[in-house]
């Protein structure tokens, strides 16, 4: 009788959890050395554009010797992409946006070439390019969602909900609390007219739920839609109920088509007692409540929670089809940062990690 394969041999005790062990050391040293490979390239991109400055500066040489330059490493390194005389002048940019090197080291040197050009072309300031870089490496955001995340200034929203967040919870879970919403809230995903009412609006973000939670921000979970409550025989329904993992507690959301009342408040905040008492556990924290209305008075706002004794905020939403003038960036797109730098690229992904 021949043995069988290993493979059909019964693994002795201990060998599964010690091969799933070692999958997972595999899988993230792959992810290290991936990094170390994109964070080495950017570095080299950078220190190539500063490169440049210098000696442009230093020499007076002119835009010629960046096209001579492209030339000459292309043909030393045939099998290396991104030394278009394009991507050359990105790297010229690159260096000029980030003055110091321990910045490309620890923050932008995360981030794949692709999602640097992104920064460069959208934003303006190296505050503006930071923020949006470390929250890209954060929560892993794709070249797509970080120019999402920048065109709808998703980072500039963030904390401006009215709230009593300073008064009803302890810190620094309020401030926490107070940065995890934003105002306004933009649904241009959904393809809704501005009549849309709360049934039509709450039917389709659950639709795009995946679009919905990325443009809530991190943290929140989806947990239902017309979620059922028995209160004393009678039948009651939340439109959205979120679980936030960072703040360890329930988050009621209630959509209201038109303007902002204070009676909307006790509606909320009857919810908010019904999940405290029926539905998180001792380990979570108090309920929070947030009211999306399609406008709002903010003074009206602030009176009506002042006199709330549960966590509340108000914030407004869109419904849009593209962004408005006021809540566009006005900032220069790639394509105009390439005819300021003097040049079209051959290829938009050349040099792309």
């Amino acid at each position: 009788m021949t043995d069988r394969p290993a493979s059909l041999t019964p693994p002795p005790v201990g060998y599964t959890d010690w091969l799933a062990e070692l999958k997972t050391r595999i899988h993230t040293a792959q992810q290290r050395a991936a990094l170390a490979v994109n964070r080495e390239l950017v570095l080299l991109y950078w220190q190539i554009g500063r490169d440049i400055l210098e000696r442009q500066a230093r020499e007076g040489w002119g835009a010629k010797v960046i096209e001579r330059l492209a030339h000459d490493l292309r043909t030393a390194f045939p099998d290396m992409k991104g030394f278009s005389r394009a991507n050359l002048l990105y790297m010229r940019a690159f260096a000029q946006a980030w003055a110091d090197a321990g910045i490309v080291q620890q923050v932008v040197g995360q981030m794949p070439w692709g999602h640097n050009l992104v920064l460069l072309a959208k934003l303006k300031t190296p505050e503006q390019r930071l923020a949006y870089a470390q929250r890209a490496v954060q929560h892993g955001w794709s070249r797509s969602v970080l120019e999402m995340q920048i065109e709808t200034r998703c980072l500039e929203r963030e904390g401006q909900a009215v709230t009593n967040f300073a008064e009803r919870l302890p810190a620094p879970g309020s401030d926490l609390a107070q940065q995890s919403l934003r105002d306004p809230y933009l649904f241009d995903f959904l393809g809704l007219g501005h009549q849309a009412d709360e049934r039509a609006i709450e039917s389709a973000l659950v639709q795009h739920v995946t679009r919905f939670l990325l443009e809530l921000g991190a943290g929140f979970a989806f947990v239902g839609r017309q979620v059922h409550l028995d209160v004393g025989g009678d039948d009651f329904f939340i439109d959205l109920l979120f679980y936030h993992l960072k703040l360890r507690c329930y988050v009621v959301i209630e959509l209201k088509a038109d303007k902002f009342k204070p009676e909307h408040l006790g509606q909320l905040g009857f919810y908010l007692t019904a999940v405290d008492r029926q539905v998180k556990s001792e380990h979570d924290g108090p309920t929070i409540g947030l009211l999306l209305c399609k406008s709002k008075n903010t003074v009206v706002a602030e009176y009506a929670l002042a006199d709330s004794t549960q966590p509340m905020g108000i914030a407004e939403y869109k419904l849009m089809e593209s962004l408005p003038a006021e809540l566009q960036t006005g900032l220069p797109t790639t394509e105009q940062i390439e005819r300021e730098l003097g040049a079209l690229p051959d290829d938009p992904t050349d040099g792309e990690v």
